[in-house]
């Protein structure tokens, strides 16, 4: 009798064992049972948010379940960030994150209140965009081999609008400088709109931009674009790269990427990846993407982290070498 009760007991433990893992596995193949939140590090309205926006309505029909952005702006994005970074590993946080989550690292050190490589789940690299090399129109260059000859006939004479400290517009122009070995004058300014005021008036004698920015400038003449940081352009076909230009190492462009607190399930993630993977061959996203002048990537969590490692490495050296400090 004692033989079949433990019998019994171990035939009772064992189907209790079976019934709770199936359970697991039952709500991990359910993910998402409900919406889930994307932390943008930015206020409403930015490239950061309208990615974000795009690719969420995409992704939502994907994974048959909403999904909803959350804006968390301030901190020069470390506020938003840092909410991705605390949430719970279970898929129903995650983020859109931009160039400053590969900058910051640099830029803050030890004041960051997150570590960029421990306390995230790389997903997918989702979109990147070209920044133009642009001066006015009355400057006496047509290419960048003018322009750098020009700013070593006159160093110190020429000025360097960098606007967003820490931006990769910020450090596309940091990036030029140091590659090209010219001495001029970088003007900070708060972000891109007043240096092209400033660039249009004059002030400044050139900078690097977004091509939605300063498109109408350039093609109404009040701009010259020299050259593209990541390959030509269909909007500008006739500006040649920076690569064509002689300075390939210039290819600063901004990023946007999803990522989500660390350790997350594997099942969750690869799920995640595919939704976002799958959003990004959608014929109508590729499209959208083409007319606000950014290039669909839709990276596997593996090729994301050795870009966002590769990244980092790359921006440390910048903000090292311009001795780039924050505010």
């Amino acid at each position: 009798m004692e033989r079949i009760n433990r019998r019994s007991l171990l035939i009772g433990l064992t189907s209790a064992a079976t019934m709770s893992l199936s359970s697991a596995r039952a709500q991990q193949q359910a993910y998402p049972q409900r919406p889930v939140r994307v932390v943008v590090p930015y206020a409403a309205g930015g490239a950061s948010d309208i990615v974000a926006r795009l690719v969420v309505a995409a992704m939502a029909e994907q994974l048959g379940q909403s999904l909803f952005v959350d804006n968390r702006g301030g901190g020069a994005s470390m506020i938003g960030t840092q909410a991705i970074a605390t949430a719970a590993p279970d898929g129903y946080t995650i983020g859109v994150v931009d160039s400053a989550f590969t900058i910051n690292p640099s830029l803050f050190g030890a004041k960051l209140p997150y570590d960029t490589k421990r306390d995230f789940t790389p997903v997918s690299l989702l979109a990147r965009t070209s920044l133009v090399l642009v001066v006015p129109e009355p400057l006496p260059v047509n290419n960048v081999k003018q322009l750098i000859t020009l700013a070593k006939l006159k160093p110190g004479a020429l000025s360097m609008a960098t606007a967003g400290l820490g931006t990769a517009v910020h450090l596309g122009c940091e990036q030029f400088r140091q590659e090209a070995g010219i001495d001029v004058v970088a003007v900070p300014y708060r972000g891109g709109g007043p240096s092209i005021v400033d660039l249009l008036g004059g002030k400044v004698d050139f900078t690097f931009s977004t091509i939605p920015a300063v498109l109408e400038h350039v093609r109404g003449n009040k701009l010259k674009a020299l050259g593209i940081t990541t390959g030509r352009s269909a909007q500008l076909p006739d500006v040649p790269s920076m690569a064509e230009a002689g300075l390939p190492k210039v290819d600063a462009a901004p990023d946007f990427g999803i990522v989500a607190p660390a350790n997350l399930p594997p099942a969750i993630l690869s799920q995640l990846a595919a939704a976002a993977q799958g959003a990004l061959r959608s014929d109508d996203l590729r499209r959208r993407f083409d007319e606000i002048g950014y290039q669909s990537v839709g990276s596997t969590p593996q090729e994301y982290a050795v870009y966002i490692d590769a990244s980092i490495e790359k921006w440390r050296h910048i903000v090292t070498a311009g001795n780039i400090k924050p505010e």
